[in-house]
């Protein structure tokens, strides 16, 4: 039996696979190295995720946990691992990024171009077995256009600039439940800004007919693609996977059109993908 886990920032996507093929999916609360110490990491896996599969385990029946988290730099990583190591405790554990996992889901053994446009966002050039190069992400402050943090940031943004108009600002403010002071508050003075930018974002899906916040998702992406896909000069298509690469998919595609790139897969997640190609790591249950 081995455990396979998809981490964002906002949510980790953990799928436990028997033997015989069959699976388990769970989610919990996002773990990222980045913001995160080791023992909330582990708070975090013992609290959440145990929870949830302690009874679908036994002594001895887990060999292998493979995790591929935003924040896992090779830096950053070894703080991951223990914590897993300190719940897992007779399983061999691996810890790599997002980002090759999102490559690994999306394309197996084959080369390409890999994309995650989730919470956070990130590109790289895969060669069949590991990254090759990439064009640094930067984190939702500098950089990670197209992600939902920054489309939320830039959403937040142009509401309070007033320009987007006093009708959709005050349909967002309703929405939400919210107000100026509040978002201020919850950006500049609490925990994972990023978090919470990323949920605010929806509010583009719940009205992408709009004309005007369907210009600003379109102008998203197109920031995404010539700042980071061009570097890459892809000649087959471009797979992505994440939850804002997923549910903007028409807009993401009529982008990708518009500056000359092939598209290749779309996924919600690599989750499906990573499940056959750790698929020999699964051992028969003794």
């Amino acid at each position: 039996m081995i455990l396979i886990a998809d981490s964002g920032s906002t949510k980790v996507h953990w799928c436990l696979v028997t033997a015989s093929g069959q699976f388990t999916d769970v989610r919990t609360d996002g773990i990222n190295p980045l913001f995160q110490t080791c023992d909330a990491m582990r708070n975090s896996i013992s609290n959440q995720l145990l929870p949830q599969i302690s009874s679908l385990l036994w002594a001895g029946t887990l060999t292998h946990v493979f995790f591929y988290g935003a924040g896992c730099t090779p830096e950053k990583k070894v703080f991951v691992q223990r914590a897993l190591e300190g719940v897992f405790k007779k399983a061999e554990v691996h810890v790599e990024s997002d980002m090759l996992g999102a490559a690994r889901g999306l394309l197996g053994h084959k080369a390409g171009v890999a994309c995650i446009l989730g919470t956070g966002s990130g590109s790289c050039f895969y060669n069949g077995e590991k990254i090759e190069w990439n064009v640094p992400s930067l984190g939702y402050i500098l950089g990670d256009e197209g992600s939902a943090a920054v489309l939320g940031k830039q959403l937040v943004g142009d509401l309070l600039k007033n320009q987007l108009g006093d009708d959709l600002k005050e349909l967002f403010f309703r929405e939400y439940e919210t107000s100026m002071a509040d978002i201020i508050e919850k950006v500049y003075r609490q925990p994972f800004p990023n978090r919470f930018l990323a949920k605010l974002s929806k509010f583009c899906a719940d009205h992408i007919d709009d004309p005007r916040i369907h210009d600003l998702v379109y102008r998203h992406f197109e920031s995404f693609i010539r700042r980071n896909l061009k570097q890459y000069r892809p000649t087959e298509g471009v797979g992505f996977v994440g939850s804002i690469a997923y549910y903007y998919r028409p807009v993401l595609e009529e982008a990708m059109a518009a500056e000359g790139l092939p598209i290749g897969a779309i996924l919600q997640d690599p989750v499906e993908g990573l499940r056959e190609y750790h698929k020999d790591a699964i051992q028969p249950t003794m």
